[in-house]
């Protein structure tokens, strides 16, 4: 084994991390309304079409919905919960489902054993030492709430959302520090069902509808940071950010400026939530593109003066683009398109396997904001074996995970401040765009296949030992 001098912080917080509606199951149980991913079907039966296109969600009845039992997390979180502070977990990224607190989202009051469910939850995690990190909405605004007011696009949704986060906030003050106030909030404009809860399938100017859809959750956001403030003045309110540094195809001046457009797209919500204020270059964006935000009186203000206390992000792979149409040929399984780098490997679902770009995006953007930065989601999608004698030699997840805790470590010695780091899927879970079990990401398998079949047992893959000797040495032991 070999040893190095550690870069990380004494208390830094190194966990693990999931979502409600990959993982829970239960989906009707306890009063619980429906989820976007409730009435999505699994691969085999279109998952990305339906995606495209919600109204077939919503006319269709599949076979077979992945997230109904997933991985049965609601019953079994004390046995999960128990491996992972096995493994010296410091903190657990989850996630409230909205749905299971306010069915309709609308409700006039929230729903009680749903409450129940996330206390009984949390205390669980702070008996085994672990600090909740918890994302309010992750791709999970209630159904109701688009049938019948269209999702973000409606305004009222700040109010239904902020009432949702005074009953969880005031009901958790004193057992949940960390927050997120929306998962990636950028994918809004890639996969704006889950993003928003929108459908914009025929919409004569869907740009329109979902930057104003943007700017419903940015102003949420900060008032919802603000609520909490007043609420608990020791939370700690994050942004979360779909990150991952573009890089020029060529040094063609052309190619360098498509790359700093395609960050901007990201680094827009970003500099919303932590700098204040809409970014200079969004006016001409918006001018170009025919955007008219309807802003309400206040709305600039509450922005201004309620940014966040630290950036939250997932890093998967970097991204690769070109200026020229004919060579921008985009990889197929990307939310992001990005053209196949040359000097990087994928991984079986095409991703592009960066490390460095990891340490590149960290020190992105921390110059932009100066901020602390928080990693809640990184890993390796890749399909498990289960030997003879029940051992799963993950290797190839260990040698990922490895070089980005690596990268991880020289950027926090470049001058960055980083909190934590969790990696994602730290059990097996519901891919969220495929639907599929067998990406796994896990360092605790889960015997369920994409069929729904399997005993749900849990059991240890290799990554396990290896994640469990990198937290007890504070990332001084890795190789």
């Amino acid at each position: 084994m070999t040893e190095k001098n550690t870069t990380f912080p004494k208390n830094f917080l190194w966990g693990g991390a999931v979502a409600a509606n990959q993982c829970e199951g239960a989906y009707l149980t306890d009063g619980k309304g429906l989820s976007p991913v409730d009435v999505l079907p699994d691969a085999a039966h279109g998952r990305w079409d339906v995606l495209a296109n919600p109204k077939l969600a919503m006319e269709k009845t599949f076979d077979f919905y992945p997230s109904h039992e997933s991985i049965d997390f609601y019953h079994r979180y004390k046995e999960d919960l128990a491996l992972m502070a096995e493994m010296g977990f410091k903190t657990f990224r989850t996630s409230i489902c909205w749905a299971r607190i306010f069915p309709n989202g609308d409700d006039q009051a929230p729903n009680e054993a749903g409450l129940k469910f996330y206390d009984d939850l949390f205390d669980e995690c702070l008996k085994h030492g672990m600090e909740p990190l918890i994302t309010i909405n992750h791709f999970d605004t209630p159904i109701a709430l688009m049938k019948n007011y269209g999702g973000w696009k409606n305004r009222q949704l700040i109010d239904f959302y902020l009432n949702y986060c005074d009953v969880i906030f005031k009901r958790y003050k004193d057992k949940v520090k960390y927050w997120l106030t929306f998962n990636e909030i950028n994918m809004l404009l890639h996969i704006p069902f889950f993003g928003g809860g929108i459908d914009i399938v025929g919409e004569e100017h869907p740009e329109q509808i979902k930057y104003q859809a943007a700017h419903h959750q940015l102003v949420a956001s900060a008032k919802a940071t603000q609520l909490a403030h007043e609420i608990n003045p020791d939370f700690k309110i994050g942004c979360m950010l779909a990150a991952g540094t573009t890089y020029p195809n060529t040094c063609n001046p052309k190619d360098v400026w498509a790359a700093l457009e395609a960050d901007r797209e990201g680094y827009f919500f970003i500099d919303v939530q932590a700098r204040g204020q809409y970014p200079s270059y969004s006016k001409r964006f918006f001018k170009e593109n025919n955007i008219q935000l309807e802003l309400a009186e206040g709305d600039l203000e509450v922005l201004k003066n309620h940014p966040v206390d630290f950036i939250s992000f997932s890093y998967y792979s970097s991204r690769l683009t070109s200026a020229d149409p004919e060579v921008n040929q985009k990889t197929e399984g990307n939310v992001f398109a990005s053209l196949k780098n040359p000097y990087l490997e994928a991984s079986e679902w095409g991703w592009q396997i960066d490390p460095l770009g990891l340490r590149t995006t960290m020190n992105a953007i921390y110059d932009r904001y100066q901020k602390p930065l928080f990693i809640v989601e990184n890993g390796l999608g890749a399909v498990d074996q289960v030997e003879a004698d029940g051992s799963i030699n993950d290797d190839y997840r260990i040698d990922y995970l490895r070089e980005h805790v690596r990268e991880m470590g020289e950027a926090i010695e470049d001058g960055v401040e980083c909190w934590g780091y969790t990696p994602w899927g730290c059990i097996d879970l519901v891919s969220a765009g495929s639907g599929e079990m067998k990406k796994r990401y896990g360092f605790i398998y889960v015997d369920r296949d994409n069929d729904g079949n399997g005993t749900l047992a849990r059991s240890k893959k290799k990554s396990f030992d290896w994640y469990q000797k990198v937290i007890g040495s504070n990332g001084a032991e890795i190789d």
